[in-house]
């Protein structure tokens, strides 16, 4: 069974940092590109970030570049969301999600992705 879970979320002050972990089950992880999604209340889920399944591609959003950085851990079948600079509007749900690697259309596009994990609330607040 294909599964994908989040952790790492919680509560953060202004300015501070998180890592997300996305563990996968199932499948093998290497072979399938990883994107990170979020959803504020009220509003449409939104790409974040992602990366190809060689690690040869990475992408950001706009509103995280230079604050949010995407890797890999293949061996332990473990993708990572490190978020530094935390801001209020970071506030989200966070979601990854895998599609089979590496070509990707659309990196940052919901429906690229073929499987989803449950999320992880990340709230910055102070």
């Amino acid at each position: 069974q294909v599964q994908l879970v989040e952790s790492g979320g919680g509560l953060v002050q202004p300015g501070g940092s998180l890592r997300l972990s996305c563990a996968a089950s199932g499948f093998t992880l290497e072979d399938y590109n990883i994107g990170w999604f979020r959803q504020a209340p009220g509003k449409e889920r939104e790409g974040v970030s992602c990366i190809s399944s060689d690690i040869v591609s990475t992408y950001y959003a706009d509103s995280v570049k230079g604050r949010f950085t995407i890797s890999r851990d293949n061996a332990k079948n473990t993708v990572y969301l490190q978020m530094n600079s935390l801001k209020p509007e970071d506030t989200a749900v966070y979601y990854c999600a895998a599609v089979p690697g590496p070509t990707m259309m659309f990196p940052l596009f919901v429906y690229e992705y073929n499987y989803w994990g449950q999320g992880t609330q990340v709230t910055v607040s102070s």
